[in-house]
């Protein structure tokens, strides 16, 4: 355990050391911009490492987000001060915010509905409710969970739903909030990874369509659900831990901690009260339900299924599957988002838990709660465009290239450590599964089942990687939604998805010869439970 002085010390030295490279930037200085010698090296996925060591050792996210960016600016001018304040700004802030728009608005919108939700008294009545009909910790864990797995449609989505349904739920029955941001995080990325209907099937179909691989791109996804070991077994994962009722690493001491003490590790500000004692339980199921369908609709008009597609094409009409993959889930969740907060405060002003000026005043609360993860959102994107411009996408694909060479049937392996890594590292799990399928692609025959395990491995250690990165934005919307603490989510859930991320290497490894997804799959749950028990037993002799 680092004590507060050795962290102190380490900060200093890292502090210290982007301090050197601020320095350094008189001496280069020179009238013209540096030309980078570090594209396409390792130093391009230098940035996200020091931004993300920091955070872990100061529980900091802002300025080690900041610090990074910064970092992989210096990098990319050749430390020039001007150039590098230029890129900072322009390719990185200002790229971020531009790029990000939509989904910023969609967050306001969901943080408004969300306070519109509790200013009713609509989350409070089914805290109530569920405090009567859901009696354990193991069912308020199952039931987080399960709501998880049923809104597939969008990552984004599913995260801040759930958390905000969920919240009064486990508060109640005293589930810390790292624990119900692990189990929203747990779910989110990893059901739409195996969804054929959501935004991620429509990523990786329209990664994969122009690719020679023998079928259509939204076939091979569905080709490779079986072999996506990863998402699969995070559930059995999930479902494991709650019925063993038991937990490891610093997660243990927030259960711990809640369960004993009350302290749920909740972020300043996050309490939702009691809202209006007029409220039921249907005020906060009738709006969940308006958003659902409304950005769901909006998905699939943004994609074309009514018509004319906000490309311009008419080939997607009356084709749900179609309009998905057509789709940019930017656009439409903040369109579905917008229409379904006018309909929302048009019925709790009609069923009178608000007034009109009430519902007015959830507008800027809603806004407030959001600051945090917009912020956290704006320096992460910040910092992909910075290893983006160093190259990380060249380094990786010669990596991969090389490592091609006398490892066919262990490659599914390789791969999947290599999408862990990338995603790590740079935060996001489509941009790695953008950069690795055409690489995977090249590597097998097209008709061969290693094809199918080798997408499923990329797009497996995508999300791992997504899962574990403090830059990841699914993380950090995990982190909104449960209203939890960002580095304490990231901490806690790291041992967690590391242990999934261990057995599921092992079954790749086993699927490079195996090649049978049944077996894979019960090896894998086998492995995973047994590790669980394990980990318990070793627990248990601790104590």
């Amino acid at each position: 355990m680092r004590t507060p002085r050795t962290r102190r010390v380490l900060t200093l030295a890292l502090a210290g050391a982007a301090c050197l490279a601020l320095t350094l930037t008189a001496f280069a200085a020179g009238g013209e911009a540096a030309v980078s010698g570090m594209y396409a090296t390792f130093w391009a996925l230098v940035p996200p490492v020091v931004a993300i060591v920091l955070a872990l050792i100061t529980k900091e996210a802002y300025s080690s987000l900041f610090i990074g960016v910064l970092v992989g600016a210096l990098f990319q001018c050749g430390f020039a001060p001007v150039d590098t304040l230029d890129t900072m700004l322009n390719q990185g802030f200002v790229s971020a915010i531009e790029g990000n728009a939509g989904i910023f608005l969609f967050l306001v919108l969901l943080g408004i509905i969300v306070a519109l939700v509790n200013a009713s008294g609509g989350s409070a009545a089914f805290g109530r409710w569920a405090q009567r009909n859901i009696r354990t910790r193991v069912g308020a864990s199952l039931a987080t969970f399960v709501l998880g797995i049923l809104i597939f449609i969008d990552d984004y989505f599913n995260c801040l739903t759930v958390g905000s349904v969920m919240r009064p739920v486990t508060d109640g029955h005293r589930i810390s909030r790292p624990k119900l941001a692990y189990l929203i995080d747990a779910t989110a990325a990893p059901v739409c990874m195996i969804a054929p209907v959501s935004s991620w099937a429509a990523a990786v179909s329209g990664v994969a369509a122009d690719l020679d691989t023998g079928v259509s791109g939204i076939e091979l996804f569905i080709q490779a659900i079986p072999y996506n070991f990863y998402s699969l077994l995070t559930f059995v994962f999930i479902i494991s831990l709650a019925v063993m009722r038991f937990d490891y690493g610093p997660m243990q001491l927030c259960e711990q901690n809640a369960r004993e003490k009350g302290e749920l590790a909740a972020v300043q500000g996050s309490d939702d009260g009691e809202g209006n004692p007029k409220g039921r339980v249907v005020d906060l199921i009738i709006p969940v339900v308006i958003l659902f369908v409304l950005c769901t609709v909006g998905m699939i008009y943004v994609g074309g299924f009514f018509g004319v597609d906000a490309w311009g094409g008419t080939e997607n009409a009356g084709s749900f599957i179609g309009a998905f993959g057509n789709t940019d889930a930017f656009i439409g969740l903040p369109w579905g988002g917008i229409v379904a907060l006018v309909l929302i405060v048009a019925y709790v002003v009609a069923r009178r838990v608000l007034t009109f000026k009430e519902a007015m005043a959830c507008v800027p609360k809603g806004f407030v709660a959001m600051v945090p993860p917009i912020t956290i959102l704006t320096l992460a994107v910040s910092l992909k465009n910075m290893t983006n411009l160093l190259g990380a996408d060249v380094f990786v694909q010669n990596a991969m290239e090389g490592a091609s060479q006398g490892l066919y049937s262990l490659l599914p392996a390789v791969i999947f450590i290599v999408a862990c890594l990338l995603a790590f590292a740079s935060g996001t799990s489509w941009g790695t599964f953008g950069i690795l399928i055409p690489i995977v692609v090249s590597v097998f025959e097209p008709s061969s089942t290693l094809l199918t395990i080798g997408i499923s491995a990329c797009l497996a250690g995508a999300v791992c990687g997504d899962h574990c990165s403090p830059i990841s934005d699914t993380t950090i919307m995990a982190s909104a939604g449960a209203q939890c603490d960002h580095v304490t989510h990231v901490s806690t859930q790291l041992p967690y998805a590391v242990t999934v991320a261990a057995v599921s290497f092992v079954t790749f490894i086993l699927a490079g010869f195996v090649q049978n997804a049944v077996i894979c799959l019960i090896v894998g749950a086998v492995l995973t439970v047994g590790t669980l028990l394990a980990l318990r037993s070793m627990n248990s002799k601790r104590a």
